[in-house]
């Protein structure tokens, strides 16, 4: 990160905006709009992200369009403006610059491997032409680069990352609980001027951007996402705002230790989408984490809070754990994981995506999935171990299913955790098997989560549904269940001895 002069000579710039969805809280932002005698901001609908058969889902889209929208309108009362393009941003942000002349481009980095890749191209092409660029991490609160062991090297393993983790925030922070200051929020950003409005509107690259940007309005019409009202993430900054000042003040997250596993409850924060895409900002969750403890009134409320912490450091340790092995998008961590001899079938596969598999828990949380675009946490270790340990499917086939599914897809929370579920990833524990009818029973003692997602088992006995064992007169056209989970987990353990 530079060093910039308070009385440096300020210039054009450019803010380029990508997984930072947002006005307030942004370092990139905050130092452009502090250096830069007139400022606009971009985003470029990358292709390479946008690809619904591998990196994105339409819910994701979704979520990113409305985003970008009041993103837009966020510019605008600032007093500049936000342009949308579309395609390749190692040719757009160069020609951008060329166009309006500008003389530094600002941006916030991020840590996957194609990211980091195509980044290098766009920085080494504008300091080719003789332009300043200003990168700085904003998407983390630790600094992957400052997260070592003693022997500096990364961590492998979540138990040591938390508590360094959390001691360089604290030594940061010189005193525990406290807050992490965040930059200002721009009240003014300078326009370009009409000259350079004119060469954008004139040039050939007018199609893509637009003050009210068309290509937004089609990124999210041409998804065919519609069920934003069933999806608990909501899209943009306000709304980001909203559910973390809900989250905290109405006291969830005081209850959180016990009623974060139980998936009928509303007792998550609901933000991992917010967070993927930077609607909201790491500083932010952190500080609502603190004000939490500061007027927490036992142990218990204490506890949970400090589990939630957690939480965001585990989001912190698998973005450290790609950036540093950025293999671990290609395959397995544990490298014995490519000798073993999957199944892969597909018509069980096909079963499980759509959520007739026959097993009520499994498939309420792949119904829910597919008709929200979210699942809960609890649920979603719960397939994952039913798919591989079960079906015998390799992980990677859930992985990419997730991510053409979940609004809140992200590259390293969606492989750390199948990784995790698989126990081919950096987890101590060598085999993890859940029981999905004792994970049924333990957190939908009920059956109010299966009834909601699964309607036509509602008549069902509350036993025979967390058991699985109901007869066929009763089941209609619900499928009886497609395996045995003793015996598929018994050729499991088989053939996961014979790896080597």
């Amino acid at each position: 990160m530079p060093n910039l002069k308070s009385k440096m000579t300020k210039f054009r710039s450019i803010f380029w905006h990508r997984r930072d969805l947002r006005i307030e809280d942004n370092i990139g932002l905050f130092e452009a709009s502090k250096n830069s005698k007139t400022l606009v901001g971009a985003y470029i609908l990358d292709p390479n992200l946008l690809n619904l058969n591998k990196t994105t889902s339409e819910a994701k889209n979704w979520f990113l369009g409305e985003s970008l929208l009041e993103l837009q309108r966020n510019w605008e009362s600032r007093g500049s403006r936000l342009l949308i393009l579309n395609g390749d941003p190692i040719k757009l942000i160069s020609k951008l610059a060329n166009l309006i002349k500008a003389e530094c481009i600002y941006w916030n980095e991020n840590i996957e491997p194609y990211e980091i890749n195509r980044d290098k191209q766009i920085k080494n092409q504008l300091l080719k032409e003789k332009r300043k660029v200003y990168t700085f991490l904003d998407q983390l609160i630790v600094n992957p680069v400052n997260i070592k062991t003693n022997n500096e090297e990364p961590y492998k393993v979540y138990g040591p990352f938390y508590r360094k983790w959390i001691d360089i925030i604290n030594r940061t922070n010189l005193l525990e609980n406290s807050l992490i200051l965040v930059p200002s929020t721009p009240a003014k950003i300078s326009d370009l001027g009409d000259r350079e409005i004119s060469l954008i509107k004139n040039s050939d690259i007018n199609y893509c951007i637009t003050k009210k940007s068309q290509v937004v309005y089609n990124l999210i019409s041409s998804n065919r996402f519609n069920n934003s009202n069933l999806c608990p993430c909501k899209p943009g900054e306000s709304n980001s705002k909203k559910q973390l000042n809900f989250f905290i003040h109405s006291g969830i997250i005081n209850s959180y230790d016990q009623a974060r596993d139980i998936p009928s409850l509303e007792s998550t924060s609901t933000l991992s989408a917010a967070l993927s895409l930077g609607t909201i900002s790491c500083r932010a969750v952190w500080n609502g984490s603190q004000i939490s403890k500061k007027n927490a009134t036992d142990e218990y409320q204490t506890n949970s809070i400090d589990i939630w912490i957690k939480e965001l450091a585990w989001r912190e340790f698998y973005q450290n754990a790609l950036f540093n092995f950025p293999e671990l998008e290609k395959g397995p961590y544990r490298k014995k994981w490519f000798n073993f001899p999957w199944g892969n079938r597909t018509d069980w596969f096909e079963a499980w995506e759509n959520g007739f598999t026959g097993i009520p828990i499994i498939d309420a949380s792949m119904r829910q999935l597919k008709n929200s675009g979210w699942m809960h946490n609890r649920c979603r270790m719960i397939v994952a171990s039913f798919l591989v340990k079960d079906l015998l499917i390799d992980w990677r086939w859930g992985e990419s299913f997730f991510m053409k599914n979940l609004v809140d897809g992200d590259l390293a929370s969606n492989n750390g955790g199948w990784q995790w579920s698989a126990s081919s990833g950096m987890d101590p524990k060598p085999l993890r098997i859940f029981n999905p009818f004792r994970q049924a029973s333990k957190f939908d003692e009920n059956g109010t989560y299966i009834r909601k997602w699964i309607p036509e088992l509602s008549h069902i006995s509350t036993s025979d549904l967390l058991s699985g064992e109901i007869i066929s007169a009763e089941r209609k056209d619900y499928p009886k269940p497609i395996i045995n989970h003793k015996i598929q987990t018994s050729i499991f353990k088989e053939l996961y001895s014979s790896i080597n």
